[in-house]
């Protein structure tokens, strides 16, 4: 007998929150050092194919799509794509996959979505272009992009 996933997930969800009256507030574990471990992980692509001025913002605080983002640059549309294929390539060996990519086939712009880690590797024109670094007042971490890796975030990251 086969079982309907969507009533599977219904029940279990059922059965953490229905202990619960309405007006209760209900608190589940806290994924803040798996979503540490995996912008590290994500930081450290990202330096693995010598991408440009690299910059990570806590939108932690800011944003309900994603705790984090990286913005970093390539000098010509072909290295952006090599810059980002390459990032998608190292974080497959860690088990992890983008929820969504796109704009890689122009190589202006390509999107990496890993859900609370934003990747955005951009073409230097087109970076200065949209300035999106500037868009949110949010910490910010500048990577050195001649370290081979990085192993802890700096405060501003917390």
């Amino acid at each position: 007998m086969q079982t309907n996933s969507k009533v599977v997930i219904f029940r279990h969800l059922w059965h953490i929150f229905g202990k619960f009256s309405a007006g209760q507030e209900v608190y589940l574990p806290a994924k803040k050092n798996v979503t540490r471990e995996r912008l590290i992980l994500c930081i450290n692509a990202v330096l693995q194919k010598k991408a440009k001025d690299i910059i990570v913002l806590n939108l932690s605080k800011l944003s309900a799509f994603t705790d984090y983002m990286i913005i970093c640059s390539g000098t010509s549309e072909r290295e952006v794509q090599a810059i980002a294929q390459a990032i998608q390539l190292f974080l497959k060996k860690a088990d992890i996959r983008p929820l969504g990519v796109e704009g890689e086939a122009n190589g202006q712009w390509v999107l990496l979505d890993y859900d609370d880690v934003v990747i955005s590797v951009f073409y230097e024109p087109v970076r200065t272009f949209y300035d999106l670094e500037n868009l949110w007042d949010a910490p910010r971490m500048q990577v050195d992009e001649n370290k081979k890796e990085i192993k802890r975030l700096s405060r501003e990251m917390a």
